[in-house]
């Protein structure tokens, strides 16, 4: 069966029938008849509407249900889908997914796990480790570089007093304005050692994770901020990213990127998408497709105390 792919245009025409059928404040909610889930470019885009139809066949199978998936711009625009109702279940990442549940009434169910772990950190790298890396530059058995004591680490914050050579008019490649690692938590490292980070006159969105790392190879920044270690995600585009892009600090510990449903969505249908997920996360078809979408290794249940503390990173944005 086709699934049926929106773009954010598209969701926004589509609100008012999907907005049609929210149920008032004293009507029993009522499940959907199609479950939309929405996801945020972290790929190619054509690449995750692919992959995304062979999720959505798979909570298909596990829900005996139709399920569509809409693919939105950004963070931002998929919160707001789940606001307006337009989308009933949400990946995202761990700043939107707070925003998600503080703006949207949504509820934060599962995270997931990489390389064991349900956390991650933002890594900051450079072409320029004359500046910014006060030990030997060590290369691992790949060919990655690192300084710093980044390349033995098991947790952050590491590095982080070489952010203080960064200056206000540095070019920095950041990742998006609503990505925790590659906003974030690096804009608020910045704070820490006395850098305003809405004062940085060389600063810009990169898009991307990848694309903040291939900025930095191509010499268009001489900083930038990922997840770690993004580098191996442009390997292919660029063979000698590993030495080009050397890490040199790493953040505080984030927690991983989750999946959030609607509020307002029946208990009974709430619990069953969640066990739908744990299902497929379970299964070697399924894993290769949450792989897929956004490296996913496993889900587990969200953990409310680590996204409250995100919640403090988000606040000190304001608005």
């Amino acid at each position: 069966m086709k699934k049926s792919f929106l773009t954010l245009a598209t969701v926004a025409v589509a609100g008012l029938a999907l907005s049609a059928c929210a149920p008032t404040e004293d009507a029993a909610p009522e499940a959907p008849e199609t479950l939309v889930v929405g996801l945020v470019p972290s790929q190619d885009v054509d690449q995750l509407v692919l992959d995304g139809e062979e999720l959505a066949g798979l909570l298909e199978e596990q829900l005996d249900m139709p399920v569509d998936v809409i693919v939105t711009d950004s963070y931002n625009a998929l919160v707001v889908a789940m606001q307006a109702g337009q989308a009933h279940v949400g990946m995202f990442g761990p700043i939107a997914l707070v925003q998600a549940v503080d703006q949207a009434g949504a509820e934060a169910v599962l995270q997931s796990v990489r390389f064991g772990s349900s956390t991650y950190v933002t890594q900051w790298f450079t072409n320029d480790t004359d500046r910014f890396c006060t030990t030997d530059i060590v290369t691992d058995e790949d060919g990655y570089t690192f300084c710093n004591g980044t390349d033995t680490a098991e947790s952050g914050p590491v590095g982080q007093d070489a952010l203080a050579n960064i200056t206000e008019d540095e070019i920095i490649a950041f990742v998006d304005e609503g990505s925790a690692s590659g906003y974030y938590y690096p804009a608020t490292q910045l704070q820490e050692v006395g850098l305003d980070p809405f004062n940085l006159s060389g600063a810009f969105f990169a898009g991307g994770h990848p694309n903040a790392v291939s900025a930095v190879a191509r010499g268009e920044a001489t900083v930038g901020t990922s997840y770690n270690d993004a580098r191996s995600s442009v390997v292919e585009e660029i063979p000698t990213v590993g030495s080009d892009v050397t890490v040199f600090a790493w953040s505080t510990n984030i927690p991983n990127d989750g999946i959030a449903v609607g509020g307002d969505l029946p208990e009974d249908l709430k619990t069953s998408i969640t066990d739908a997920f744990l299902a497929i996360a379970d299964t070697e078809d399924g894993i290769a497709i949450l792989n897929a979408i956004y490296n996913i290794d496993g889900l587990v249940p969200a953990d409310l105390d680590a996204l409250d503390a995100a919640r403090q990173v988000e606040a000190n944005f304001g608005e």
